[in-house]
């Protein structure tokens, strides 16, 4: 919001804060900045303010995306600043309003355009890209054989010191996952906890004992639950018996770990969200799209990650590989909110928290944004009562939802 531009007042609807539901709410923001929020009859507006009009619906915080991978037509790992501009536009048109675009597997040079694409959009952006920039996940390649998924495994890899290295210096990476049973798995969440990420593991067949070295060295997060990832049957499989306990319960017994779900009602049925909601909590618990290409696409095939990358098949709900496994979500950030509010029962406050603040605090961004709090940018979305998306404003000023011709 430019310095001369006057202040904006958000009411006639109720406020989503990070533990409550104001009703009645006025949000005042001011050269870009959230300057007030309550009861409308206790705040006190500036005179002369444009007045946006919630009719009736919600007042909430900016949704922050901590996983996925591209949007109407462009995967981030195309390694363009067009890509990035399309998919980052696409997300935000669900509501989010700042965005960790997200490596696949891939080679050096791939790896190398996407990073160098998102730095030239973050050094440049506008309101008219979207959704804010604030780092990368650096997600693949380091996944575990057995674990790529979706992912090509052709790009697939075990840490490479020099080439992390290399792409933490750059300063844009601030979540970093690598399967934690790999060799020099421990080095390289010791090098992202140094250049101050969100240490992750995913893609990953770890064990117990694995995952607590990975603890030590730094790792507090798992990419999208049950997905991907360990459990007691499968290390079964790798280490026979007596069982073994899996990533699973080494996030639920660990109160610092969080971990996200992909609440789109075709990843995880209601049961396995409601019981990741309660174990969790919504403070420790965040919602991903994990969105690939197909986002605002009509049904088809698609490419997952770069030029060489694996294709799946939309049908307009969801992207499966062929024969049937699950390649990635289709859907926004504001349709996870949906399905988690209508899967778990658990209140609006907590389901917009897993979108916004918990994401953010996890990513280290929460003292600038992530929930609608005096002193933080200016991000903010008017919803319906539905929870659809009908307004969205970064920094106070208005994206406009409309997709481009």
């Amino acid at each position: 919001m430019k310095a001369n531009t006057p202040a904006l007042i958000f009411q006639n609807g109720t406020a989503v804060l990070p533990d409550r539901l104001v009703p009645d709410a006025v949000v005042v923001c001011e050269k870009g900045r959230i300057t007030a929020v309550g009861p409308t009859r206790k705040t006190k507006v500036p005179r002369g303010a444009n007045v946006i009009d919630a009719r009736g619906g919600y007042i909430s915080p900016g949704f922050v995306e901590m996983h996925v991978h591209g949007g109407d037509g462009a995967d981030y790992m195309d390694g363009t600043e067009e890509a990035i501009r399309i998919a980052n536009r696409a997300h935000t048109r669900h509501g989010t309003t700042s965005i960790f675009p997200t490596t696949t597997t891939g080679s050096p040079a791939q790896l190398d355009a996407m990073l160098n694409a998102c730095i030239a959009v973050r050094r440049d952006w506008t309101i008219a890209d979207g959704a804010r920039l604030p780092g990368i996940h650096f997600y693949g390649p380091y996944f575990a054989e057995d674990k790529v998924g979706a992912h090509s495994p052709k790009g697939r890899r075990d840490p490479v010191v020099s080439e992390y290295t290399e792409y933490f210096q750059r300063g844009i990476i601030k979540i970093a996952t690598c399967a934690a049973e790999l060799p020099g798995a421990e080095a390289f969440y010791k090098a992202a906890k140094k250049s101050g990420c969100l240490v992750t593991c995913g893609h990953s067949n770890s064990s117990w004992t694995e995952m607590e070295r990975a603890y030590r060295a730094g790792m507090r997060h798992v990419d999208h639950f049950w997905c991907a990832m360990s459990s007691v049957a499968s290390l079964r499989a790798r280490f026979g018996t007596p069982m073994q306990a899996s990533m699973e319960e080494f996030v639920l017994m660990h109160r610092e770990m969080s971990t996200e779900v992909i609440a789109d009602g075709h990843h995880l049925a209601p049961a396995l969200l409601r019981f990741a909601y309660v174990m969790k909590g919504a403070d420790r618990l965040c919602l991903v799209t994990d969105s690939n290409r197909a986002l605002d696409m009509p049904p088809g095939e698609y490419r997952i990650g770069p030029e060489d990358g694996t294709m799946f098949i939309s049908d307009g709900l969801v992207g499966r590989m062929p024969g049937g496994p699950l390649a990635s979500s289709i859907m926004g950030m504001d349709h996870m909110v949906r399905i988690m509010a209508r899967d778990t029962k658990a209140p609006i406050h907590d389901v917009v928290r897993m979108a916004s603040l918990t994401p953010a605090e996890r990513a280290g961004i929460a003292k600038k944004v992530g929930s609608l709090e005096k002193g933080k940018l200016a991000d903010v979305l008017v919803l319906d009562r539905k929870l659809g998306v009908k307004r969205v404003f970064i920094g106070g000023e208005e994206f406009s939802t409309k997709r481009r011709a």
